[in-house]
């Protein structure tokens, strides 16, 4: 879309064009999701980097950090669900050629991470009295708020960078999206390899190193993101810093109106995943390292629907500011289609060489593993089996997002998550006695229904008014 493409007016009827074929959309589909996948892996790579240099310092470090981030993670995933909601704001105003909207929802946008660093910040800042009121180690509790002292002031550049991402996926200029976080990634690892552990004459930070990494990690990302949205002609003409302190309270209440429910709509996932885990700690440290690694290969597959996904929201969000009814049918199911396709492809390999990718993880030389190994290549199966219905919740989710369909997914998915899916894993891990591979059949059972639900959803959008104001 070039420059011209907005000559439009605020108020005035969209531009239609040539419409385009099932063919065009499955190459603009393409185009965008690509590096959104590959970002969403490197995005991995932050938090595995601080995994694996805190555990060369040491369990005792990495177990402070590991309850640090298990607290800071499904808050800042809150937030950033929220902030999220700009992506299909901007891809409708975007369709609608209307440059007075992209600015208010971008700036607005920041108001909102603003606003929501101002609440979960001085929550974090009180880590230590929570894991002392839950009976958690006192070292562990310690080392715990000295990394949150620090990391907790992320929260803000993190938002920063989600409503930035959202403006940049909303007009299909997702390269610079990767290569900004792959530039994150070498950074936050160079920063911890100085400070954690005192390399080349800087400081020894310990867990304070490893929060500076994160806190300056995110700031860079930010900095290098907004440069490039003030100074490329493509976006400075939006001048989204232009009367930063106006108000637009409609804009803002309808970001967290939209938002609030994507927000918790993750955490309802991340929560189902974080018990399937305690239950496997009630088996025992074999199943725990075991879901671990089967949890790792289902998660790493899963950011390729994850990336389609992000690209749904804003193909039908286009489409959906365009008024044009087909537009979003082509957009949400080229996506469905290409998501699908690829989680039965990494099904079929799951279930047919689980052992080559277990070893990937654990070595098979050790005697100690051996229980491990044959556990998480028999999960692995399992989560084979739950590949296609993961993808297709995950971008049927994403495509109602497009539509600003947000509230009825959010009670789909905590329905799902937590009355289906882990009461049946507890049923058969525990009452049926299948163990492990029962709290996995329990997570298929609960991401069924979900995909169940959200695509009947999005099929039956014209039925259910979800497209109402586009004329049929």
């Amino acid at each position: 879309m070039t420059e011209q493409d907005f000559t439009v007016t605020q108020g005035a009827a969209p531009h239609r064009a040539a419409a385009p074929s099932w063919q065009d959309e499955l190459k603009a589909t393409l185009l965008l999701a690509w590096p959104l996948v590959i970002a969403q892996l490197a995005q991995n790579a932050l938090h595995v980097t601080d995994v694996i240099m805190l555990g060369w310092l040491g369990s005792d470090f990495l177990a402070a950090g590991t309850l640090a981030t298990a607290v800071l993670t499904p808050v800042l995933l809150l937030g950033i669900g929220t902030v999220s909601a700009v992506a299909p704001l901007v891809a409708q105003a975007r369709g609608a050629r209307n440059i007075k909207g992209i600015r208010r929802v971008v700036r607005q946008g920041f108001w909102v991470s603003i606003a929501a660093s101002a609440l979960i910040i001085p929550l974090l800042l009180q880590i230590e009295l929570f894991f002392t009121v839950t009976g958690q180690d006192p070292l562990a509790t310690e080392r715990a708020g000295q990394y949150m002292q620090i990391a907790a002031f992320s929260v803000l550049p993190a938002l920063g960078i989600m409503t930035l991402r959202s403006l940049l996926s909303a007009f299909d200029t997702t390269r610079i999206i990767l290569w900004i976080t792959v530039a994150g990634v070498f950074f936050n690892a160079a920063v911890n390899y100085l400070l954690i552990f005192g390399n080349f004459g800087a400081p020894r930070l310990e867990l304070r190193g490893a929060a500076v990494a994160t806190l300056t990690t995110n700031l860079l990302m930010f900095a290098l993101m907004l440069l490039f949205v003030l100074r490329h002609r493509r976006f400075k003409r939006f001048n989204i810093l232009v009367r930063f302190w106006r108000p637009d309270w409609s804009r803002f209440w309808q970001i967290v109106r939209i938002g609030v429910p994507i927000g918790f709509t993750l955490l309802a996932e991340v929560g189902m995943f974080t018990a399937a885990a305690l239950f496997m700690g009630w088996l025992g440290t074999d199943e725990v390292a075991a879901h671990a690694v089967a949890l790792q290969c289902a998660s790493t597959a899963f950011m390729v629907p994850l990336g389609l996904g992000m690209a749904s929201t804003v193909r039908v969000g286009v489409g959906y500011g365009a008024k044009d009814r087909d537009a979003v049918a082509r957009a949400g199911w080229v996506a469905m289609a290409l998501g699908t396709g690829f989680m039965a492809f990494s099904a079929a390999l799951f279930i047919a060489f689980s052992g080559v990718f277990v070893r990937l993880f654990l070595d098979p030389n050790q005697a100690s593993n051996t229980e491990a190994l044959a556990l998480a290549a028999t999960y692995l199966v399992v989560a084979g089996l739950f590949q296609i219905v993961d993808g297709a919740q995950v971008i049927a989710a994403h495509a109602l997002r497009g539509l600003n369909d947000t509230t009825v997914p959010m009670l789909a998915a905590i329905i799902g998550y937590w009355f289906i899916g882990l009461p049946t894993a507890y049923a058969l891990g525990f009452v049926a006695d299948l163990e492990g591979v029962g709290i996995w059949l329990g997570l298929a059972v609960g991401l069924s229904a979900v995909a169940i639900v959200l695509t009947w959803r999005f099929a039956w959008r014209e039925r259910l008014g979800l497209l109402r104001g586009i004329p049929a």
